[in-house]
């Protein structure tokens, strides 16, 4: 397929109108990439339970509250970064290859150039949320007996505080990295194509983006355990939902590395 020149592309890639029940379909996707993955993707995921385990650690040995809502929340800013990998797997699963890490560190290595500009300005927000979380630690009643409406206030505060940078991640994030990942767009098209995709089928992505909050609200109730299968299928799901979702097929494809 001959593909456009670059200036003549749109800002945005088109996107398909869901069904509500899409959401389903792409977990269902993405517990077949795990099964698939040969072990790989519970690589990931023990790789994100240790990392759990060492910021909950340093939270507790500091005794900061705000501390350890600031670097949990982390997860949702960072996490799509490092899914990159999950995302070559899925790739490499979709196109009847067998998986292999090692292309997947390699794919990673070679949209770090593009995706700069997106970890900039997930840097930005992650250091923004981090101080408003370490802000909202001043509502945690921590003198005398501490009365259930003042607890509800503090968890009422950081909820809202968190679900605002939730959204916005959510919006520049949900379809933009594995777009990256497959096709030679820059990051500003991507995060645009995001932010339209979400707009566009606001009740299903509402749906996804509520799925994956309980799938991290249940990895977090099993002491970060259940990440080892949680987060590695909601990765692989969220390359399904680039699929399903996005037309990007005016891009040129962006080399895969070598096995």
């Amino acid at each position: 397929m001959t593909h456009p020149d670059t200036d003549t592309l749109p800002f945005v890639a088109p996107c398909r109108r869901l069904d509500l029940r899409a959401p389903l379909a792409w977990l269902q996707l993405g517990w077949r990439d795990f099964r698939n993955s040969e072990g790989r993707s519970a690589a990931f995921g023990i790789a994100m339970v240790l990392v759990s385990w060492m910021v909950s650690g340093l939270a507790w040995y500091f005794g900061n509250l705000g501390l350890l809502l600031g670097m949990m929340s982390g997860f949702v800013l960072l996490g799509p970064l490092l899914a990159i990998t999950v995302y070559s797997l899925s790739d490499q699963l979709q196109r009847g290859e067998p998986p292999r890490f090692r292309r997947s560190v390699r794919a990673v290595a070679a949209t770090v150039g593009s995706a700069a500009v997106f970890m900039v300005v997930l840097t930005i927000v992650f250091l923004v949320w981090a101080r408003a979380a370490s802000m909202v630690h001043v509502f945690f009643p921590s003198e005398g007996a501490t009365a259930a409406r003042d607890l509800w206030i503090f968890l009422g505060v950081g909820t809202s505080v968190g679900a605002v940078f939730a959204a916005i991640v959510f919006l520049a994030s949900a379809v933009s990295l594995p777009m990256l990942l497959d096709k030679q767009a820059d990051a500003i098209t991507c995060v645009l194509t995001s932010v339209n995709a979400v707009l566009r089928n606001k009740p299903v992505m509402f749906f996804w983006a509520a799925l994956i909050v309980a799938g991290v609200l249940l990895g977090t109730l099993t002491l970060f355990v259940g990440f080892v299968v949680i987060l590695p299928v909601i990765g692989h799901a969220s390359w399904h939902a680039y699929r399903d979702c996005i037309d990007a097929s005016q891009w040129p494809p962006r080399d895969r590395p070598p096995a």
